[in-house]
């Protein structure tokens, strides 16, 4: 029986390169192999994770499909491809109101074993509706982009963001920076961008963000600075830090929207000012996950450069290598986006 490996994690600290089967397909499933996987801020998320380890993780993969079934469908092999790990069902009362994240179906949906693996076997309806041909404009690294460049999209169409809107972006990573250049394509106004981090905020500001305030700094009054002596007509929180909560809450201005973008660890509770959010019309939203619609647009947003996600790699790294991939992210010191090449020979 052929092996692959695959990079299984017990945690942060531990991700050891192991091997499995290559996984057998049924006839209406496919075999990709994985080219390019990135490695997400809520891979590192302990709390999280730790409580199903051991297992492989890995939803943001890019590759070509090296089988296909008898009944797959369209697709062959050969074929470039950008796999979704959840997949809604199209049709419960969720689905058909446009909350395609809050879908029974797509909390119970993967592929297997997880992208941190040199294959993966997409079941049936991830094929039918979880499966995007990957455009010749988009590179596998790139492709790593669509499923996190389509969450930022449903957030920021969740929060309404509007042209000319004034955005307070809270925490530099991945989705911080991924947050700036989608809003600046969609036209938003001045950009600010908190971290503790000097070398993402530094980021921050070369991808487009006007002005960037270090966390431990005096947030209030540094963004007004920075916006006209106004605070930000949408604040997006992309750091399950309390803090950062709790400054989102003080930096919100008259109409606006705060838009949890993260999650805080469970059983933490956000002290709302209701009354003065009350009288001031603030509204408070929360974005998990995406659509296969959010897909697609993010998908043509890649294919036509809008969105120069390339700029945001920090790390190419090789299987033998997860490990140290792991430790980039949870460590968050002087990298942004790192990013697995399963077959990648050193």
């Amino acid at each position: 029986m052929k092996q692959m490996k695959i990079a299984m994690y017990y945690n942060n600290r531990d991700v050891r390169v192991e091997e499995m089967p290559v996984p057998k397909i049924g006839p209406a499933e496919l075999l990709v192999k994985v080219l390019a996987s990135g490695i997400c801020g809520s891979d590192v998320m302990e709390w999280y994770r730790l409580k199903k380890a051991p297992l492989v993780l890995g939803h943001e993969i890019a590759g070509e499909i090296a089988e296909a079934g008898k009944d797959a469908g369209r697709y062959k092999a050969g074929d470039r491809v950008f796999v979704a790990h959840h997949v809604p069902c199209n049709t419960c009362r969720y689905c058909l109101t446009g909350q395609h994240t809050v879908c029974e179906t797509l909390h119970t949906t993967n592929f297997f074993p997880g992208g941190f693996s040199e294959y993966i076997r997409v079941p049936a309806i991830n094929v039918d509706r979880g499966v995007f041909p990957l455009p010749e404009e988009i590179s596998y690294e790139e492709g790593t982009f669509i499923e996190p460049l389509a969450c930022v999209l449903r957030g920021q169409r969740t929060a309404q963001l509007q042209p000319g809107q004034s955005i307070l972006i809270l925490g530099g990573g991945i989705s911080g920076m991924l947050h700036v250049l989608a809003a600046r394509a969609s036209g938003a106004g001045r950009i600010v961008v908190t971290d503790i981090n000097e070398y993402r905020l530094k980021a921050a500001k070369a991808l487009g963000a006007d002005a960037v305030i270090n966390a431990r700094d005096d947030v209030v009054a540094r963004l007004r600075e920075a916006n006209g002596n106004r605070l930000a007509d949408l604040v997006i929180v992309c750091t399950g830090a309390m803090l950062a909560f709790l400054q989102a809450l003080r930096c919100i201005d008259r109409a606006g929207t705060l838009l949890c973008f993260a999650p805080t660890a469970p059983g933490v509770t956000l002290p709302v000012p209701v009354n003065d959010f009350w009288r001031q019309s603030i509204k408070i939203v929360h974005s998990y996950g995406s659509s296969p619609f959010d897909t697609m647009i993010a998908i043509d947003m890649l294919r036509q450069g809008v969105v120069p996600v390339g700029k945001l790699i920090t790390h190419r790294l090789a299987m033998k290598d997860a490990g140290l991939g792991f430790k980039l992210v949870a460590e968050a010191g002087e990298c942004i986006k790192v990013i697995l090449e399963p077959h990648r020979a050193q």
